[in-house]
């Protein structure tokens, strides 16, 4: 507000320096009317106003019209050039759009096929393991056997060294059979 106080003052003092020298404008007119016979010279700068505007159109037509085209032309190409990059743009977009989709199934079969191949090596894993076993057990069953034959002609020859004697050899059959189930039970 106060800048708007100190311009008034500022402002002022051109009107009063024309209205304190109306009397001199006066006197001018006063010798413009007196050499020319017309009170003002509205006319004479009509004139050159027109004869002004009329050079100076012969004379920068030209230029300001091939300004304009140029910079019309520049502003076309840029325009065209722009266009260009945005469509670049739109279809690079697109492609990744379309890749994004690819990726998205692939990971999908990708995700498919491991599943059944963790299902497969399941079931192989399980398979193998069951047939393991088994050959495990079947292992285990013939040591068994190996070690129960192994056993019992081990218990029969400690039995049998151990009871018979060089007087016991006339034994018969049933004396044998009684003394190995006795030591046997």
């Amino acid at each position: 507000m106060k800048k708007y106080l100190i311009l008034l003052p500022l402002l002022a003092i051109p009107a009063l320096a024309v209205a304190a020298d109306a009397e001199h404008t006066n006197a001018i007119a006063q010798q413009y009317l007196k050499l020319t016979g017309r009170e003002t010279d509205f006319v004479p700068r009509v004139f050159n106003f027109i004869l002004l505007v009329a050079l100076l159109g012969y004379l920068l037509v030209k230029p300001i019209k091939e300004f304009l085209q140029k910079r019309s032309s520049e502003i076309a190409n840029k325009l065209e050039e722009i266009e260009k990059i945005r469509q670049e743009a739109i279809e690079a977009k697109n492609k990744a759009k379309e890749e994004l989709a690819e990726a998205k199934n692939k990971v999908v079969e990708i995700l498919e096929d491991a599943q059944k191949e963790a299902l497969y090596l399941k079931e192989k894993i399980l398979a193998s393991a069951e047939n393991e076993m088994k050959a495990l057990e079947k292992s285990c069953k013939d040591n068994c056997e190996i070690i129960e034959r192994k056993t019992v002609r081990e218990v029969t020859a400690t039995i049998l060294d151990e009871n018979i004697t060089e007087s016991d050899i006339p034994l018969d059959a049933q004396k044998i059979v009684k003394i190995v189930t006795k030591e046997v039970a």
